[in-house]
């Protein structure tokens, strides 16, 4: 259970209450109190205020009797489970309290364990019966929500798998799917930048945009021919259209693509597959709309593609030679941004000169497995923690699946923050040893960073330590281990770290004194910058 299981307790005897509700650990066998009363009158007002889900009541009480509290409970509360407390000469008076709906009875005098027996079994029941009504609702949710369901994934299965027509033909009707009749054409869209736009949108108007999208689609298609559109994923829709001729898939998509620019801020990609005659041959149109549709690497978006199978398949070595990678690895070695940037827009303009375009995923493991070899060249002359910038921006790309400008931008930036790197490195012996106390202080940001033991470590005397460190990095050592440490309070604090734990992290002993001194260097409580952080505050 997500929470305690509600009991409320009802006797006309003080002492009996207080026993059942302070000397019993009710928390271990998954139980809270959530109310008691000395009378029935008292007892049943606690009930609807609290809206217990066991009760356990006297049946003989003052101003109303167990019994008629408990039939009374039944009709506000007909899930609750009541338990009822009897003397042996009450018996009767029980048999009809659970013909009204009671669970149980216990029979006084009683012990503390007959109780926690007879309240415990009552609990397992109430529990079977709501997980029984939980599954009743998300059944009948289903239920409701079962025909678009079915229609998504059939006309999944019908671009994944091969399906027969007489299949289709059956199934047509019982779906709401428009009758197709061959020769049909798979065209797979795609929404340009929908995760860096919408990525942290609410659902709802995420959900208004994409019906948006599909609607336009489908309003086009539908000037043109029968089609169904579907969605396949968080930005994309797939299309079985039927082709009366081998013009109409281009005319077509290149008509969403226009009049999705003209009606929203968006644009969209659209790959198309090669026309078949049979509803088997569906997954092979459908996977040459995917191919087809990788080649908006080469414009960004806003554009149709068709699948052409006769195209020659260009080798990728017209992109560079051996000779040529080995003269960029030498110039990137030496640090020479320059020559390092000119070699790669050398590149990257060849690549548009062709007359037939490579596959873009070759072109994409081309870069990526150069820009490993300059990984291993930094390797050879820097720890691995201190390539952690490198490493991330050679991670964008991997999850972004962005055009060739934005490789081009990914790696002519690359190049400049390994050239950096190399130019840091080849700085005066006493940088060298400031920057690797930096490094060393922003790792160790837990520890009492002073002055001495800071000196200590790269063997310098604290004098000419502190002396040299504001010189290379203009600051004092007191100031760039204050900022330091506010700079990481900041990341935790966006990470949703408490704000006791981060000043522990950050070898503060006094929460109110890490306070004080965040408050000092931003201005703002470490509370008021979560807030304004994560938007919940208007305080500018």
């Amino acid at each position: 259970m997500d929470r305690l299981v509600k009991l409320c307790v009802v006797d006309d005897i003080r002492s009996v209450v207080d026993m059942i509700t302070k000397k019993i650990p009710w928390e271990e066998h998954g139980i809270e109190i959530v109310g008691s009363a000395t009378n029935g009158e008292e007892g049943f007002a606690v009930i609807r205020e609290t809206r217990p889900d066991l009760i356990l009541t006297d049946i003989r009480m003052p101003k109303m009797d167990g019994l008629e509290m408990t039939r009374h409970i039944m009709e506000i509360l007909p899930t609750s489970k009541v338990v009822i407390l009897s003397a042996y000469t009450d018996f009767d008076y029980a048999q009809k309290a659970i013909q009204y709906g009671a669970l149980d009875y216990v029979k006084k005098p009683f012990s503390i364990e007959q109780i926690v027996k007879a309240v415990v079994k009552a609990k397992e029941v109430w529990e079977q019966e709501n997980l029984s009504r939980t599954q009743l609702i998300g059944l009948q949710q289903k239920i409701k929500e079962s025909m678009p369901a079915l229609r998504q994934e059939y006309l999944s299965l019908l671009v994944y798998h091969q399906t027969n027509e007489s299949e289709l033909a059956r199934l047509s009707d019982f779906l709401d799917i428009n009758e197709l009749k061959p020769p049909f054409t798979v065209m797979t869209i795609q929404i340009d930048q929908f995760t860096d736009k919408y990525g942290e949108v609410p659902v709802k108007e995420l959900e208004l945009v994409r019906f948006s999208l599909q609607n336009i689609v489908e309003e086009t298609i539908a000037l043109s021919g029968a089609a169904v559109v579907f969605r396949e994923g968080f930005n994309r829709y797939i299309c079985i259209l039927n082709v009366p001729s081998p013009e109409l898939p281009i005319a077509i998509a290149d008509q969403c693509c226009a009049n999705i620019a003209r009606h929203t801020k968006f644009t969209i990609s659209i790959g198309i597959g090669q026309c078949v005659e049979t509803v088997q041959e569906l997954p092979k149109s459908y996977q040459q709309s995917l191919s087809a549709l990788s080649y908006h690497f080469y414009t960004g978006g806003n554009g149709a593609f068709s699948y052409h199978a006769d195209a020659t398949a260009v080798p990728v070595e017209w992109i560079y030679t051996e000779d040529s990678e080995n003269e960029f690895l030498f110039a990137f070695r030496s640090g020479n941004r320059d020559a390092c940037v000119e070699w790669a827009m050398t590149i990257f303009n060849e690549m548009g000169k062709v007359p037939v375009l490579p596959e873009p995923g070759v072109v994409e493991r081309l870069l990526q497995g150069l820009v490993l070899r300059m990984l291993r060249v930094l390797m050879e002359k820097f720890p691995r923690p201190s390539l952690a910038e490198f490493e991330a921006k050679n991670q964008e790309i991997r999850e972004s699946g962005a055009a060739i400008l934005a490789y081009r931008a990914w790696f002519i930036e690359l190049c400049e923050i390994g050239c950096r790197m190399i130019h840091q490195e080849r700085a005066s012996e006493s940088q060298k040893i400031i920057h690797r106390s930096v490094e060393y202080i922003k790792a160790n940001l837990d520890i009492d960073l002073t002055l001495e033991h800071c000196a200590k470590q790269v063997n310098l005397s604290w004098g000419y330590y502190s002396n040299l460190f504001k010189k290379v990095t203009g600051s004092t050592f007191g100031q760039f281990v204050t900022h330091a440490k506010m700079e990481r309070a900041k990341s935790m604090l966006i990470e949703d770290f408490q704000v006791q734990e981060i000043a522990q992290q950050l070898g503060y002993e006094h929460r109110r004194y890490f306070s004080e001194v965040f408050k000092k260097q931003t201005g703002l409580t470490p509370t008021e910058f979560k807030e304004m952080s994560l938007g919940k505050s208007s305080k500018p």
